[in-house]
């Protein structure tokens, strides 16, 4: 009964993470703004990070199963 909170917020982080993931690089390969009214490198950039933190909670939980 206790790993499902975990299973969950892991399940959540990870398809968060990874979804974000793919649409940064997906925007960045079309040259096209991740964010608008911010300067390009720095969107790319602060998405990017948010992702892979995203990934490594994500991972995180899955390990304390």
């Amino acid at each position: 009964m206790e790993s499902e909170p975990a299973i969950f917020a892991g399940t959540v982080f990870s398809l968060f993470g990874g979804g974000l993931l793919v649409w940064t690089v997906t925007r960045v390969r079309q040259h096209r703004p991740v964010a608008l009214g911010v300067r390009p490198v720095a969107s790319a950039t602060l998405a990017s990070l948010v992702a892979v933190v995203a990934l490594a909670a994500g991972t995180w939980c899955f390990t304390r199963l």
